[in-house]
């Protein structure tokens, strides 16, 4: 057999370096979208992109994964920021990315293997939909009544230009695959507007984008503990959310690039990049599955292609501000239409018929409250569901066998796991009434979970008691009594252990 002939360094460098620049071309709408829900300086999403992006890419667990000024974040601080201002948002983000910090140092970032599949593909699937349910407000335009819905030659021109995006998106790679065809796609739409002075909205229409260096600056708050009164519930539920969305997107990256990715050193990295992004003025973030998206379907795998897309972004602040504020939204829509259709795992509609009942609620679940509330309150139900179903199933595998063959005594031979779930049903396979004077109780085959388990042996034992039957209870393995004997749990009355 021939050898696979491996890429040569100067092509993979060209293609990280494209697909980190097409990233960043999604990133900066996105951001200063987020700045301003968050009711912050579009600056702020741009520095924090710029900080988060490069930091993560730099020391970050998963190359190809592009970080940013993320939404699910925004919508958690605009209570903040309204009511004690941007120092405190600050300092909340400093105090968030030391969170992530200690959560990496503690090295929980496996914990995300506990996410089941189904609740990856209602992450997908509803993030999908959020992402292409925000492109609609490119379709608005603000008037002296408000937020109206484009019209007439406006709204011609912004579904032919996203139409046209997108094909470019989906057909240039069946020409050529030395480019990226959302870079084709943004620029040539740009260009196309340009020269024939279509009227459509620009990203300068969102906000202006040109600046300086972040200025490294401690947030202006009284160090007391009425400071931290006010910022630690919301950075508990920032640092939350963001290592949730971070993490899981970490998964489906691993799955789409298949390889495996360092979790712990990924929260560290995100950790050190939140609060170096409030130390600078900077907005927190997260991983964002957009931009990942595009970054990954451009050919962006290793490092370079994160580096790139976060130099990009300051770049973009310090000089090249008249020519990005040119770039139309309707091309940055369009775009970003064919990432969400992208996203959503289409496979998971032709399953819901065919998975067992539980998971296809659990797909459908975490879609629906992802899109209408948050991803984190979405992923802990999906969690919840899912090991509510799993303690069900497992409950009803308990079961015994009995055994009759010794005179004057009944033997029953439990198996399964005993725990909270299954005590009902354990208890019920005895019959303290009718059995004979001695019960013997074999748990050879039993395990005992918890402390739900202990309280039902005792519970057996004390309905044997009223029966006027003793209960012996033997062949417990190792752990079982190591468990039974730090509860101080005696056996010389009602309980007794017979080999």
């Amino acid at each position: 057999m021939h050898p696979v002939p491996q890429r040569q360094p100067i092509a993979d460098i060209r293609s990280n370096v494209l697909a980190g620049l097409t990233s960043s071309f999604a990133l900066v709408p996105e951001c200063i979208a987020f700045a301003l829900v968050a009711q912050l300086n579009p600056l702020m999403g741009l520095y924090g992109a710029f900080i988060i992006c490069t930091i993560t890419a730099l020391f970050g667990g998963r190359p190809g994964m592009i970080s940013g000024a993320a939404g699910s974040m925004a919508v958690v601080i605009v209570a903040l920021v309204v009511q004690h201002g941007v120092q405190y948002l600050l300092a909340t983000v400093i105090l968030s990315g030391v969170l992530m910090l200690l959560f990496g140092a503690l090295r929980l970032g496996k914990l995300i293997r506990m996410v089941p599949h189904p609740v990856m593909l209602g992450f997908v699937n509803g993030l999908a939909i959020v992402i292409a349910m925000a492109q609609l407000e490119h379709f608005k335009q603000t008037t002296a009544h408000g937020q109206q819905w484009l019209q007439g030659t406006a709204l011609l021109v912004m579904c032919a230009l996203v139409g046209l995006t997108m094909l470019i998106v989906w057909l240039l790679p069946r020409l050529t695959k030395a480019v990226p065809p959302a870079l084709v796609a943004i620029a040539g739409v740009g260009l196309l507007t340009q020269l024939l002075h279509l009227p459509t909205r620009s990203l300068g229409d969102m906000a202006h984008i040109a600046g300086g260096l972040p200025q490294l600056q401690l947030p202006h708050i009284p160090l007391n503990m009425e400071t931290l009164r006010i910022i630690f519930p919301y950075a508990i539920l920032m640092a939350l959310v963001g290592l949730l969305e971070t993490l899981l997107t970490f998964n489906l990256t691993d799955e789409i690039t298949e390889t495996q990715g360092q979790p712990n050193r990924e929260c560290l990295a995100l950790g050190a990049a939140n609060v170096v992004s409030g130390l600078f003025g900077g907005m927190g973030g997260c991983a964002m599955i957009g931009q990942t998206m595009i970054n990954l379907s451009s050919g962006g795998r290793s490092r370079l292609s994160g580096i790139t897309s976060g130099i990009m972004i300051l770049l973009f602040i310090l000089f090249l501000s008249p020519w990005i504020e040119r770039i139309p939204l309707a091309a940055l829509a369009g775009v970003m239409l064919v990432v969400a259709q992208q996203t959503f795992a289409w496979g998971s509609l032709r399953v819901l018929g065919k998975v067992p009942r539980h998971d296809a609620l659990v797909i459908i679940a975490v879609t629906v409250i992802t899109v209408f509330t948050d991803l984190a309150v979405a992923v802990l139900c999906g969690i919840v569901i899912a090991a509510l179903n799993f303690a069900w199933q497992h409950a009803l595998e308990i079961r015994t066998e009995v055994d009759l063959s010794h005179p004057g005594r009944k033997t029953y031979i439990p198996h399964g796991t005993l725990f909270f779930a299954a005590t009902t049903r354990f208890l019920d396979l005895f019959e303290p009434v009718q059995d004979p004077a001695l019960v013997f109780l074999d748990c050879r085959h039993l395990h005992l979970a918890d402390h739900s388990a202990i309280a039902a042996l005792e519970s057996l034992a004390e309905r044997y008691k009223k029966a006027g039957k003793q209960l012996q209870i033997g062949h417990l393995s190792t752990r079982n009594q190591a468990m039974l004997q730090r509860i101080g749990m005696t056996w010389n009355t009602d309980i007794k252990t017979s080999q």
